[in-house]
């Protein structure tokens, strides 16, 4: 008899299906292989003494600090340590417990049915002249060259924006803004590339989205995810899609000494609100996309928290958007000029779907594609 530890990685449902485990015997083992940890913030002590017996009670765990048992103060934080089976069990048995566990057990129950996402590639097409990352600006023909070139390294969509958003950056006119981006949609429309490849505008300005939509584009990506009614009004009127992407501040300050007292809860609190607003000018759920916005008013922990933590929107059941390619959290870490942060960004995406993304938004099309394809054959 021989033995091997396997990755946690593993798809364990595949293994299983090998071995020739019957259907409903994988269904029940599968959930027993994953893992769950659920930090819990200000509990009542009389929750956390009741869920930990609870948990206790059927194999999962709740870690909680010196002096719960004695009710030494009123509130505390907790780590909830259990596999999907348990969370289910919990999820169950605490809607009839007191002090808020009703709350909290209806809350892990978003956690359990999870979407999962085919991941895609967004492309970016910059039509200014003051992005910070030069090789991403294309005007006219270059534009035109550089869609193409995207579609044939395997781009899912491409994101076409004629303002820069970058820290520092100042906004420009609604007028100039349209005369960027206009030739490319109109070319767009002409050839009917919507029909080959999703493209989508990058715009927060309700009148350059409807005329990018009305030419065939898919997706509004805005940065101010519905604070123009208007534009909530648009995006609804197409069907589209729209991102609604976190940021703190406007460009020009954001990155202005940012805080947060938890950065992860601050950008879930905030998707809710959106995702109710979107919901409200009957936009459908699954058209709705969620960008935590890296780098937009974040600093680089900030940034890598978020990154670590995508899963937990994942209880949106919404697709997820990630966009670090070439950031500056990259020359945070390790001291490197933007032409040569690739290998840094392809770093952050892998790590992102991973956790959950499953759109990101790159400059560099060609070797997302090769990165992703690898590590999709690794991770089967």
């Amino acid at each position: 008899m021989k033995i091997k530890k396997i990755s946690n990685g593993v798809d364990v449902k595949n293994i299983m299906q090998n071995l020739n485990v019957d259907r409903p015997g994988i269904k029940i083992m599968a959930k027993k292989a994953k893992l769950y940890l659920f930090y819990i913030k200000d509990m009542h002590i009389g929750a956390a003494n009741i869920l930990k017996q609870d948990a206790l009670s059927i194999g999962a765990d709740l870690a909680l600090p010196n002096g719960v048992i004695t009710c030494k103060f009123k509130k505390c934080d907790a780590l909830l340590i259990g596999t999907k089976k348990h969370i289910e069990i919990l999820s169950h048995k605490e809607l009839a417990q007191p002090y808020g566990l009703k709350e909290l057990a209806k809350e892990l129950k978003r956690y359990l049915n999870e979407k999962s996402f085919k991941v895609k590639i967004m492309g970016v097409i910059n039509a200014n002249d003051d992005s910070f990352y030069p090789k991403s600006r294309f005007k006219g023909s270059l534009a035109k060259d550089a869609i193409f070139k995207m579609i044939e390294d395997g781009a899912d969509i491409i994101d076409i924006g004629g303002v820069s958003t970058r820290p520092g950056s100042d906004e420009i006119s609604e007028e100039d803004e349209f005369k960027r981006v206009k030739d490319i949609i109109d070319f767009i429309y002409k050839d009917r590339l919507y029909e080959k490849i999703v493209f989508s505008i990058d715009s927060f300005r309700a009148k350059v989205v409807e005329y990018a939509l009305d030419k065939g584009f898919k997706i509004a990506n805005d940065i101010t995810a519905l604070e123009d009614n208007l534009m909530a009004e648009v995006v609804a009127k197409y069907e589209a899609k729209v991102v609604l992407m976190h940021k703190k501040g406007t460009p020009k300050t954001m990155q202005i000494n940012p805080e947060y007292e938890d950065v992860v809860l601050e950008v879930s609190n905030f998707f809710e609100d959106r995702i109710k607003k979107a919901l409200k000018f009957n936009i459908k759920k699954d058209n709705i996309i969620l960008d935590p916005g890296i780098g937009f008013g974040k600093t680089l922990n900030h940034n890598i928290e978020l990154i670590k933590s995508l899963s937990d929107f994942k209880k949106f059941d919404c697709e997820i958007l990630v966009g670090a390619s070439r950031k500056s959290m990259i020359d945070k870490i390790i001291k490197t000029p933007v032409e040569e942060r690739l290998p840094g960004t392809l770093a952050i995406h892998l790590k992102a779907i991973k956790e959950g993304a499953s759109i990101i938004r790159c400059h560099d099309v060609k070797e997302h594609k090769q990165a992703i394809l690898v590590q999709e054959r690794l991770t089967l």
